[in-house]
């Protein structure tokens, strides 16, 4: 086992056994439950935005594979604090390197330690997964109650 991949292993059952952000908000601005229908993951995301649109917390409940939740963890953690438009890109940026679109090591992003999860473009059957809390993000910001990885 090459030594990315091991990390890769040991990032995602740190994260799933023990979560980061993983609660109801009970005062959050926005919630949205995701659904993926192909393994049937639940997520919920729950947000507040500060005045100046920053992303000032940022969790969620549910349950699922390994990937979902731990990829819901990373990025509840990752997006605390920053701007909303910034988590936008990163978004656009998770979804394009996990479906192989993006090459992280290609040019710069924003992904930092979110490139653990590069190896899921291999494993079409994950995708969803690891894209579904950044789905249900997405649609929390744009006010919508739910979200799915369905296209």
């Amino acid at each position: 086992m090459s030594r990315s991949n091991e990390l890769y292993q040991q990032v995602i059952l740190d994260h799933n056994k023990n979560p980061r952000n993983y609660r109801e908000m009970a005062d959050a601005a926005y919630v949205c439950e995701g659904h993926n229908p192909l393994c049937g993951d639940h997520i919920t995301i729950y947000v507040n935005v500060d005045p100046e649109g920053r992303i000032s917390d940022l969790s969620f409940q549910g349950n699922g594979c390994a990937i979902s939740k731990a990829s819901a963890s990373m990025m509840t953690a990752f997006l605390k604090g920053k701007p909303i438009e910034e988590a936008r890109v990163i978004f656009k940026e998770f979804h394009e390197m996990v479906t192989g679109e993006f090459d992280p090591k290609s040019r710069e992003n924003h992904l930092g330690k979110l490139t653990l999860f590069e190896g899921v473009k291999e494993y079409s059957s994950r995708i969803k997964c690891a894209s579904l809390a950044w789905h249900a993000l997405m649609g929390a910001l744009e006010k919508k109650t739910s979200a799915s990885t369905e296209a």
